[in-house]
């Protein structure tokens, strides 16, 4: 395993995680990146710098409830005969690091579960007739890519630093990288580098309550925060914590410009939902007119308006030293993204909470019943198995005395007696857009699609929904955005938007109609299509598979559009049709199309994305 040490670049990650070793208040660390940038690597090998005997425990992204909060350990009573309780990974966990990796594909439950126990610094379990509490205040280490979706708001709301991840393309960092992985490390080295970061971080520790800052400073921190736009007071807090963390590790006394310039970088431009404002320059300011010479100005009162609590508050935040702004816009013009509206955390307004429609698994959701089952097709509902069993004990103990078995106080339960949990899972909905990207309105269209996609992905962490793109052109359909909750994704995938050529519609309806099946393996149950085109379509699915395919007649094109329409209706998948062609070009084919796949047609010739939105989500 590679040494923290040993890792090359990601400076401020590394940062982030120094901080946290130094002061565990920071409650967490997430690490946003792309695929293979050596984030879990990094997160793993924190270990290595913590005190000894920390605990430092990986989360599985399919961890059950039971293993996560603790219960009944059923396997250990059942052959006790008294109940015996287990605790749960969080409770593992306490006074140490809990780590997951893929922090955004984590259940919904999962995810629950954490914010409430890093809020108490306990777990409260209440099931299977248990009420407990258990310890469990630990700090969290998160990775994840961004293009697998995003992490809950209120999760991110618990922890401290979020770090602004780059890539590394610097090509003499990257061949570092490759001969460290690769080449042979020394090591006595790496033991003595790891032990003496152990040891600057204890110093930093001892340090920190020896740290000061000055009102001025604080004050600095909220004003950065409240022009970014930061929402919430956590974030000024753990904004303060990490600027006395950096000052200790430093060894000061004093918070300083570097600390806190540091403290907005990991803090408050993570969580930035606007632009900071530069305060108008003096010179652009419009001249006053003085008094005439001859006029001596009115002597204020002592009891005057500019004693009143609001003009001293107006004017406590008028004395902003000019450092302030200085500073924040220092930490600001390198990391903050171009559009700040993009940004995971700023994406992230206000909406209602829930989901479009439910659908019943045995392993996570809501608890609606139990039925009888074997104990490794689910969860075991622990009271109903007891129950199913209770009435049998006595003759099972005398039916195992007559075979020479003795169990006095074991209960006896056989298969038939086992009840397994049946849940109610909250399920989003796939929205998969069909998009004509051929003639002279394609790129109107496309254009259409796009801020639809977009405006879907905003608010599809809520209702746990997807959105997939496809485009047809030319001899066959493409698929452009492949089902996808990320909005970086949506916008990388849909920056270029090819148009022009045939109109291959039954090919779009059939690749739309394979997406959708994969998606059902998947467990996505609601499934719907949104196509916006004018319903003609004017190149066979032959074609699509065969490049030197004549081109069908009329007639068979239309059959082939019908019968798949018709197969997409049966399939159960729903959708709707937006006419894009003028009322007077149209000879009925978008409303054909509609009522052969059983859903709804609109016709928007001048569609917006916010039109097309409210069309898909009326049905």
């Amino acid at each position: 395993m590679i040494a923290f040490t040993d890792i090359v670049g990601m400076d401020l990650a590394k940062q982030a995680l120094m901080l946290l070793a130094v002061d565990p208040e920071l409650c967490g660390v997430v690490i946003p990146s792309a695929v293979g940038s050596g984030k879990s690597t990094l997160a793993r090998a924190f270990a290595g710098i913590l005190p000894e005997s920390t605990p430092f425990v990986e989360l599985p992204l399919n961890v059950t409830e039971d293993r996560l909060i603790g219960g009944v350990d059923l396997e250990a009573t059942l052959t006790a005969g008294v109940r015996v309780v287990q605790h749960g990974v969080l409770t593992k966990a306490h006074e140490g690091v809990l780590y997951v990796d893929s922090l955004s594909l984590l259940d919904s439950s999962a995810v629950s579960h954490i914010m409430d126990a890093m809020s108490r610094g306990e777990v409260l379990v209440e099931r299977e007739g248990l009420s407990e509490v258990h310890p469990a205040k630990f700090m969290l280490l998160g990775t994840y890519d961004p293009t697998d979706g995003e992490v809950r708001m209120g999760l991110l709301d618990r922890i401290g630093m979020i770090v602004p991840f780059t890539a590394q393309n610097d090509f003499r960092a990257r061949k570092k990288i490759v001969d460290t992985v690769l080449g042979k490390r020394d090591s006595e080295d790496t033991a003595d580098e790891l032990k003496m970061l152990g040891g600057l971080i204890q110093a930093a520790r001892e340090q920190l309550p020896h740290v000061s800052i000055t009102k001025e400073q604080m004050q600095a921190l909220v004003q950065t925060a409240l022009s970014l736009g930061v929402e919430g007071n956590r974030a000024d807090i753990f904004c303060i914590r990490a600027a006395l963390a950096s000052a200790a590790l430093a060894q000061r006394s004093d918070v300083e410009e570097e600390d806190m310039k540091l403290a907005i970088k990991l803090v408050l431009i993570p969580r930035a939902t606007r632009m900071p404002e530069r305060e108008a320059e003096a010179d652009e300011m419009p001249p006053q007119e003085e008094p005439p010479p001859d006029e001596e100005p009115e002597a204020e009162d002592e009891n005057s308006q500019a004693d009143t609590p609001d003009a001293e508050a107006e004017e406590e935040q008028k004395e902003t030293p000019d450092m302030i702004e200085e500073l924040m816009m220092d930490a600001i013009e390198m990391e903050l993204p171009d559009n700040i509206l993009n940004i995971s955390l700023a994406s992230k307004k206000k909406a209602k909470s829930g989901s479009r429609g439910e659908a019943l698994n045995n392993r996570r959701g809501r608890f609606v019943r139990a039925q009888p089952g074997e104990m490794r097709s689910g969860k075991v509902a622990l009271i109903p198995t007891l129950i199913s069993a209770a009435p049998w004990q006595e003759s099972r103990r005398q039916e195992s005395l007559r075979k020479g078995i003795k169990k006095r106080n074991a209960l006896i339960i056989s298969k038939d007696d086992v009840k397994i949990k049946r849940f109610r899972d909250k399920s989003g909905t796939l929205f998969i857009f069909m998009v004509d990207a051929s003639g002279s309105m394609a790129l109107n269209r496309m254009r259409q699609a796009k801020g639809a996609v977009a405006s879907l992905l905003q608010n599809a962490y809520v209702h746990r929904d997807q959105v997939a793109l496809i485009s047809f052109r030319g001899k066959q359909a493409q698929v452009l955005l492949p089902p996808s909750q990320s909005v970086d994704r949506a916008k990388r995938e849909l920056d270029v938007l090819p148009t022009g050529g045939g109109t291959p519609l039954a090919s779009a309806l059939y690749l739309g109609w394979e997406t959708a099946k994969q998606a059902r393996t998947k467990g996505v149950s609601q499934i719907m299509f949104v196509l916006i085109t004018d319903g003609r379509g004017n190149i066979g699915l032959q074609a699509a598979f065969d490049p030197n395919a004549e081109k069908a007649p009329k007639e068979q094109l239309e059959q082939e559009i019908e019968a798949l329409s018709r197969s997409i209706q049966a399939d159960g998948v729903a959708a709707i049709v937006i006419d894009t062609q003028m009322n007077y070009l149209s000879r009925g084919e978008a409303p054909k199309l509609a009522q052969n796949l059983g859903g709804r047609y609109f016709y928007l010739p001048n569609a917006k994305a916010d039109q097309i939105v409210d069309a898909a989500l009326s049905f």
